[in-house]
Order: C-alpha cells, then structure tokens, then sequence
C-alpha cells in the first residue's frame, strides 16, 4: 500500500471545480481546500507504485493545476 499526500497549487477560482474532478478518483481518500501556498490538500492511498504513479499523472493533467508537492509516508514508523 502506498499512502501519500499531495499539496496542489491550482489557478485562482478553480479550487472547487479540481477538487471535484479529484473526487472522482477512486484512490484518493481525501481532499480539502487549504489557505497558503498550497490551495488543494490530497490524501492517496494506492496499491502499489505503478497504480500510484497512474493517479499522480492523471492529477498532474489537469487543467488549471500549476504545480504538486507530493509527501510519501514512511508507513515502517507508525502513526495513524
């Protein structure tokens, strides 16, 4: 299982219709509009590194969105 979570920087005013698209991905879990430098919080959850890296091109394909920051979790150091 691959879990990470991916901080989108997106073109003003289509905040909510990304996150729309986003929602249509069966792999990602949760998605959430944020205040700073990054505008759409993404939490993915694939089952392996080929399914993960599919999602992660469909995420950058989309229209409007300027750039990722993606954060892999290091599930061997627990938490939750």
């Amino acid at each position: 299982m691959e879990i990470s979570y991916v901080l989108i920087q997106c073109d003003l005013g289509y905040e909510e219709s990304i996150i729309k698209k986003l929602m249509e991905i069966p792999q990602i879990k949760e998605v959430r509009g944020t205040y700073g430098v990054f505008d759409i919080f993404v939490k993915v959850e694939a089952d392996s590194k080929d399914v993960f890296d599919d999602i992660m091109t469909k995420i950058r394909r989309l229209p409007h969105i300027r750039g990722t920051n993606t954060l892999i979790a290091i599930l061997a150091q627990g938490g939750r």
